[in-house]
């Protein structure tokens, strides 16, 4: 055997060995997550996400998403936040919206860790929906139909789960595409 064959077949080895611990970090946004690092330090590396990064620095967030946790949070996309009224996000992110900004992105975590395995079996016990009280009080509807999650909020808004089961250190995010209003 030839010594660039030899390396070749010793390269491949090393890929296919390294690739289910690529597996196990899924791809958001163009980054991987990985299970290791924090909420915060997994979403400021994903292109799709930068709106709600920002609106979490602007809402003084940042420590609690990277405290201990556990929290399940229902990250929602830029163009989630894109199909709000011109001008929301914008005016949200002002110093004098804070406590506002704060309910909403609050209304998207739930203390504790909720995959979507989880979240089906709380779904089926309680008749096909289940209700997560928020961080900030509020409740969620989950309802999962065949592979899907779908996320309710307090004014009927579906938002669905278009990543499930991205784990962090600190507890677990799906991405959803649309943004959750108390």
């Amino acid at each position: 055997m030839s010594k660039n064959l030899i390396r070749l077949t010793l390269g491949l080895a090393l890929v296919a060995a390294s690739a289910p611990a690529l597996a196990k970090n899924p791809m958001v946004g163009g980054a991987p997550m990985y299970a290791s690092k924090t909420i915060v330090e997994n979403a400021v590396n994903s292109k799709d996400h930068t709106t709600l990064v920002a609106a979490v620095k602007a809402a003084g967030l940042v420590d609690t998403l990277s405290g201990p946790g556990p929290f399940t949070v229902f990250a929602p996309t830029n163009a989630a936040f894109a199909k709000l009224p011109p001008g929301t996000v914008e005016s949200l992110v002002q110093p004098q919206n804070k406590a506002t900004l704060t309910g909403i992105l609050t209304y998207h975590v739930v203390p504790g860790t909720y995959t979507a395995k989880d979240l089906a079996a709380l779904a089926k016990q309680g008749g096909g929906q289940a209700i997560l009280k928020t961080v900030n009080g509020g409740a969620l509807s989950v309802e999962t139909k065949g592979k899907k999650v779908y996320v309710t909020d307090a004014k009927g808004n579906t938002a669905t789960v278009t990543i499930a089961n991205v784990m962090q250190s600190n507890g677990v995010i799906h991405v959803i595409n649309g943004v959750l209003m108390p």
